[in-house]
């Protein structure tokens, strides 16, 4: 492969199409596209300044690479990249891509990342910002700090273990959702989903859980959790902590150590299609 070392590069589509390229200790500046529709790529230690720097690329590895906030929507229409060790300081990145993996990457100002993308594995990553992975699927997360509202809109096939997210209006409209040894802090949980479930998680959510197809919880803690499970098909909830109030599941089994509030209206709701278990 080519080697390009300490070079400084600016200027529209600087190195538009390159192939089989090594970057290492670079800056993009000034310039939009400096490396669209490359392939084959590895870049290390390197700096983007400008919009667009790797759309329609193919193959491309990124280790040690800092993106800064001019760098917006930077990957777009992208196969096959892995970012290890990075700083992506830039809104809207990654935008109908697939094949992405992201290891040990901080995103601060992520608002706008990851939507309709496929194939996304991430591990060790941090995030800040409103609607992040909107509309994507097929999300393996290990590893994940997340701040930021509406967070995977519309996605589906996800599976996260270990997050920590301050997140309102988080997994709306979703499908297929797993979530793993988390702590998931925000109003609205999960409203107008199906096939969601929850496994040794802790939830503080005002009205979570509602308006969903098939919900599973399993030992986990509702805190601070109110009119939780309205007009929810199908709840198996285990919860080993007391819940504030219930209000109206259509069906299902619910468990708890205690509930403070039971609120079925007959004319909404059959009572008897729903099994609520307390203190066993």
């Amino acid at each position: 492969m080519e080697k390009l070392i300490q070079g400084y590069y600016e200027g529209e589509r600087a190195l538009y199409n390159s192939r089989d390229l090594e970057i290492h200790e670079c800056t993009f500046d000034n310039g939009e596209s400096p490396l669209k529709e490359s392939k084959n790529l590895k870049i290390y230690n390197s700096i983007f300044k400008w919009k667009y720097p790797l759309w329609y690329c193919n193959k491309v590895y990124c280790e040690n690479v800092t993106f800064l906030e001019m760098a917006r929507s930077g990957i777009w229409y992208t196969t096959d990249i892995h970012i290890k060790n990075s700083a992506i300081n830039t809104p809207k990145q990654f935008r109908r891509s697939k094949d992405i993996k992201l290891e040990n990457v901080t995103m601060p100002v992520a608002s706008e990342t990851l939507w309709t993308c496929k194939n996304i594995k991430m591990t060790n990553v941090s995030s800040n910002g409103d609607y992040f992975c909107m509309n994507s699927e097929n999300i393996y997360i290990n590893g994940f700090n997340h701040r930021g509202n509406y967070a995977f809109d519309g996605a589906k096939n996800v599976e996260i273990h270990k997050a920590k997210m301050d997140s309102k209006d988080s997994f709306w409209n979703c499908e297929n959702v797993t979530v793993y040894d988390s702590i998931i802090v925000g109003e609205y949980l999960g409203w107008n989903s199906k096939n969601l479930t929850f496994v040794n998680c802790t939830i503080d959510s005002l009205q979570g859980m509602c308006y969903i197809d098939n919900i599973k919880l399993v030992n986990c803690k509702l805190l601070n959790t109110n009119l939780a499970f309205e007009r929810v098909n199908n709840v198996d909830a285990e919860i080993t902590t007391k819940i504030d109030s219930v209000k109206n599941p259509y069906s299902g089994v619910i468990k708890a150590k205690a509930i403070d509030e039971i609120i079925m209206d007959e004319d909404i709701v059959n009572k008897d299609k729903t099994k609520i278990i307390v203190g066993e």
